[in-house]
């Protein structure tokens, strides 16, 4: 459809009239470097960096007594999953752009290549700052402090990625670099993969597989008292449980004495009282 059906003449129409448009030069071209690796790359690796430090520390702190291997294994997995995102985009780009072969704008004619569809400048640029923003939203609700600060954090986070990819889109066509369906190709790639480390993270991520729902395991790593058995029925009095000293006390029972009276504290030593 975008290379050779029937939306190409009119998408081709809608590049043109952006490209001759009155966009100032200068800011289409910084625009559209925002969707260089050069310039993604290290932003998405200092998110990564920083999440999976802080998010470390918060996600800790609420399995402190949990297995500390898995844990740590599982803190970094929001972040490595997001690098392995932004690694997938040429994995993929490269092969549609030769599949597809659309040529480019008059301003890229006798280039190196003629596959034009979808822009792998607008998707390195969705992919990368898009999972940044999922990092620092992630690593926030992982946080003891919610409220305003995370209410104020979602909104200028999606507001300011939705307006960096805007920019980023109207600067490639702008500078003559792509199709407008060049870039709505490659956004709806950057969903499919954002989505793709939504259900990862969700799946596996450090919110299901550790934390607060390894309560049953991390009591007993911390020696919280077992339940002891009731005592048993019937006329006597059989065994009576003893009230256990300290977290890591066993249930212990005390076998009958003589007459069935049971001997312990406050007996006088095994002694019958009547």
């Amino acid at each position: 459809m975008a290379g050779h059906g029937p939306l190409r003449t009119l998408d081709e129409r809608l590049g043109h009239a952006v490209a001759g448009g009155g966009f100032p030069s200068s800011a289409a071209h910084f625009l559209a470097d925002l969707g260089n690796t050069a310039v993604a790359l290290p932003v998405l690796v200092l998110v990564m960096l920083w999440t999976g430090w802080r998010g470390g520390r918060e996600w800790r702190r609420g399995s402190r007594e949990a297995v500390d291997g898995v844990v740590r294994g599982q803190r970094w997995l929001p972040p490595l999953a997001a690098g392995a995102a932004l690694a997938a985009v040429p994995a993929l780009v490269v092969p549609l752009k030769l599949w597809l072969a659309r040529p480019g704008p008059p301003q890229m004619a006798g280039g190196g290549h003629d596959g034009f569809y979808p822009s792998g400048h607008a998707a390195t640029a969705a992919v990368a700052y898009g999972a940044a923003a999922l990092l620092v939203l992630k690593c926030q609700a992982g946080r003891e402090e919610r409220g305003q600060g995370r209410r104020v954090a979602v909104p200028v986070l999606v507001t300011g990625v939705i307006v960096a990819e805007a920019g980023v889109g109207v600067g490639l066509v702008r500078c003559g670099y792509h199709w407008p369906l060049d870039v709505l190709g490659s956004w709806c790639l950057a969903g499919v993969l954002l989505a793709a480390w939504s259900a990862v993270c969700g799946r596996w991520g450090p919110a299901t597989g550790g934390g607060r729902k390894r309560g049953g395991k991390a009591d007993r790593l911390r020696g919280a008292a077992p339940q002891c058995p009731a005592a048993a029925p019937g006329g006597s009095r059989g065994a009576v449980p003893k009230r256990p000293r300290g977290r890591s006390a066993d249930c212990r029972t005390e076998a009958p004495h003589g007459d069935g009276r049971r001997t312990g504290p406050g007996t006088d030593g095994g002694q019958s009282s009547g």
